[in-house]
């Protein structure tokens, strides 16, 4: 029998300190600890958007065990990580665990052999086999030998990534090696971050956006209460990004906020920010002395002359947190690998370092990235794994056309899709989770209801552009045919 749920109210002692962090709490009966819930995590709004999604899906495949569900929702990459970058993962492992594998007599005595052997076994075996029980002997083997045993690596990445992303992604930028802090994700990233500035900083974030800069800030406690009226958290200014605004909020009608959040290509909208428009955001910040932290996660699908990174402003040193991520650009959804770059000249009002801050930040909280997603990450670097990589990046691009194309084959206005993997699709006067319900029924498609992105996200659907080929084709079929 599950336990019975009780609403607790008492005068005793312990229950009023326990009112006083909590007014009315929802607790089990039986035996439970005198620690009060974090009153922030009660702030927060339903689950996670992406963990509903999921459950969503799961309940469509239950009662449609027969359908060919095609998700377009969730982000996640679809397409194989290019050789060159798998091949090195692929020979890190093959050093690291030399012992392992001569147990089972695979020769890798030279770079030809471990080339011949990454053709004739797909690397994801590797995976599989270091992580199967029935090989688990093999492994603690290796880990039991000079030449198969690896620790900690640098907290701040390895020398010859963050080297790597310097002279790379911020050639000619001015952006050093050792302001570069590689992790294990864009969203690791702004937990630390967010722990690094503290629950007394006020915050701004555009309207819509990826819900875990709104998340983590209300953990944190930068957040007031929710507003049931307004669909907002107090003490958090939010920046309308609309059609009527081309997507970039009017900053003489923001408030002044110790941080700004600021995502280019915009997650969900698609839309990238010109050079004029951040330029205007960091003479912004400069004049309010705030602090920018800019996604820049999806910069690898920009098309135009927007910028791809806001180093690319002169000022934005000062002003300035960079975070970026190897997921969408180089298909490591499931491998993880990111970075953030915290500048030299950021300062604090006390003229300290942020840097050196986010420097005890990572080396408290973090042991570093994997050393085998650090070997991939260096491989996506060099010329032959850009080429690569701009070859996946560039099949979802024409995804993303032709899911824009069908959705305004359908009368409907369109956003997004062109510097972005995702496309932004208005459906007026309806509510977004309404259609993506609508969605999912008549074609087994799943989409993201845009209200999950923020009130401002209301009436939209955000449509990914991760999939085979055949599965956006047959999407385009369906919805063509059951949403006329």
């Amino acid at each position: 029998m599950p336990p019975k749920i009780i609403q607790t109210r008492s005068s005793s002692p312990w229950k009023r300190r326990v009112g006083a962090c909590i007014a009315k709490c929802t607790v089990t009966a039986g035996w439970r600890t005198k620690v009060c819930r974090n009153v922030n995590m009660e702030k927060l709004q339903n689950d996670y958007l992406f963990p509903e999604i999921t459950t969503r899906r799961f309940e469509h495949i239950q009662k449609y065990p027969d359908a060919k569900l095609i998700s377009l929702g969730i982000g996640d990459t679809t397409q194989p990580i290019p050789n060159i970058v798998t091949s090195a993962m692929a020979e890190y492992l093959l050093k690291v665990y030399k012992p392992c594998f001569s147990l089972w007599n695979v020769k890798i005595d030279s770079p030809l052999n471990i080339q011949k052997l990454h053709k004739r076994l797909n690397v994801v075996l590797y995976f599989q086999r270091l992580v199967n029980p029935y090989d688990g002997l093999q492994y603690s083997l290796a880990l039991s030998t000079i030449e198969g045993y690896s620790g900690y690596g640098a907290e701040q990445g390895q020398q010859a990534l963050r080297k790597a992303i310097s002279e790379t992604i911020y050639r000619d930028l001015g952006i050093k090696d050792t302001e570069i802090f590689v992790s294990d994700g864009a969203q690791s990233d702004i937990a630390r971050l967010q722990m690094l500035l503290g629950s007394n900083v006020t915050v701004a974030l555009q309207d819509p956006t990826f819900p875990a800069y709104i998340d983590t800030s209300v953990i944190m406690g930068q957040a007031g209460d929710f507003q049931e009226d307004s669909d907002k958290y107090g003490n958090i200014e939010y920046m309308k990004c609309s059609p009527a605004n081309f997507f970039f909020p009017d900053l003489s009608t923001i408030s002044r906020t110790d941080i700004i959040f600021l995502c280019s290509p915009n997650n969900p909208t698609g839309y990238a920010v010109s050079r004029e428009q951040l330029k205007e955001l960091v003479e912004f910040a400069k004049e309010n002395g705030s602090i920018i932290i800019y996604d820049s996660s999806y910069s690898a699908y920009i098309s135009d002359d927007s910028p791809r990174s806001i180093f690319e402003i002169p000022g934005a040193r000062e002003v300035a947190i960079e975070i970026s991520s190897f997921s969408k650009f180089a298909g490591f959804t499931g491998v993880r690998l990111g970075w953030t770059v915290v500048p030299e000249e950021l300062l604090y009002s006390n003229g300290y370092p942020v840097v050196k801050d986010f420097n005890r930040i990572v080396c408290t909280c973090f042991n570093g990235a994997s050393n085998i997603a650090q070997a991939g990450g260096l491989a996506c670097l060099s010329s032959e794994g850009l080429t690569a990589i701009h070859g996946v990046v560039n099949f979802y691009k024409e995804n993303a056309e032709i899911i824009a194309e069908t959705f305004s084959s359908l009368g409907l206005e369109v956003y997004g899709g062109k510097n972005s993997p995702y496309t932004w699709v208005h459906f007026p006067g309806q509510k977004s989770w309404d259609v993506f319900n609508e969605i999912l029924e008549k074609t087994h498609i799943i989409t993201v209801p845009g209200r999950g992105f923020g009130p401002a996200g209301e009436g939209f659907i955000r449509v990914g552009a991760f999939g085979h080929r055949d599965s956006i084709l047959e999407a385009s079929r369906r919805l063509k045919n059951h949403l006329r």
